[in-house]
């Protein structure tokens, strides 16, 4: 199993100006101590169940340009980006940057977005969600055409949301055939269709349970389309507060170790979390001496390196 880390708080001691040299120990502890990937939410204001609307957000590209300076072997990604942030081509173009700029290890995280709060408070228009999830879907196809050959296929696109007369990328992405494509979301009946349709890796939250029952749909779709289930990067969503003896609300390392465990069984290749206090790097060491290790051998192993 892989691990990966959502960094979803940048309320850190020492207030905003502690903020990048915070993020940057962060960044280089998680990519020294074996995580396969690191995140950040694509949001401009804090998400309820984390914190106050009014707490630091940075926002997500330009973080992850700034940890793709300080870091040398794990992937990074948006955890994921809401497609009505940005136009087609620029989403396309920033993951190619990032994907460069990173020497290959960007993932191209993306779905339809769901904060009506911070759309409304900083003034970006917010389709309803099926003209979102129809934006997805164009987003998408424009991402395959534009990362195809050795700088897209120069053609034009024609969709009723975006748009577009040449197809051009260059630099063209390190990662071929692209960057590993994630859609975010657990939705049955759009969001898993268009993973098996177009993405190379999903991501879904919820206990064992209901990971088996979502990757099973997801399954469905896949035969429906005429694609390798197996192809798919299965991940999953969490948050963890960890401690070396436990406590109320905390794990231990060997708790941390069972949980992660239980969503391998389940079928999930790569948890992603957020952990708490995530600034004190000790436990990020903790994570990379006495949980990474025991993990390796669980589950399958991932179609993306």
């Amino acid at each position: 199993m892989r691990l990966g880390l959502q960094i979803s708080s940048f309320t850190w001691p020492g207030g905003d100006a502690a903020i990048a040299p915070t993020l940057a120990r962060i960044a280089r502890t998680a990519d020294e101590v074996g995580f396969d990937s690191i995140w950040v939410m694509d949001h401009f204001f804090q998400i309820r169940g984390v914190g106050r609307a009014e707490e630091p957000m940075l926002e997500g590209w330009e973080a992850l340009a700034y940890m793709a300076a300080l870091t040398k072997r794990a992937r990074l990604g948006l955890m994921v980006g809401g497609v009505h942030y940005r136009q087609a081509g620029l989403w396309v173009k920033a993951a190619t940057t990032l994907d460069v700029l990173a020497g290959g290890r960007s993932y191209f995280g993306i779905g339809a977005a769901w904060n009506q709060e911070e759309s409304d408070g900083l003034g970006f228009p917010m389709p309803p969600l099926r003209e979102r999830f129809a934006m997805l879907r164009e987003t998408l196809e424009i991402a395959h055409r534009i990362w195809a050959g050795e700088h897209g296929t120069g053609e034009a696109y024609q969709g009723t949301y975006y748009r577009a007369t040449r197809l051009l990328n260059s630099p063209q992405s390190i990662s071929r055939p692209h960057p590993p494509i994630l859609v975010g979301g657990g939705g049955e009946r759009v969001t898993l269709r268009l993973v098996a349709r177009y993405a190379d890796a999903c991501n879904v939250f919820g206990t064992p349970e209901m990971l088996r029952h979502k990757y099973a749909v997801l399954r469905r779709h896949c035969e429906e389309v005429g694609r390798d289930y197996g192809s798919v990067e299965r991940t999953n969503l969490s948050s963890f507060d960890l401690s070396p003896a436990g406590g109320p609300g905390k794990v231990t390392p060997s708790e941390m170790v069972d949980r992660l465990g239980a969503w391998a069984g389940a079928g999930s290749h790569h948890a992603i979390f957020s952990l708490r206090d995530a600034w004190d790097v000790s436990k990020l060491e903790l994570i990379g001496r006495d949980v990474i290790p025991q993990v390796r051998a669980l589950g399958e192993p991932s179609p993306i390196g």
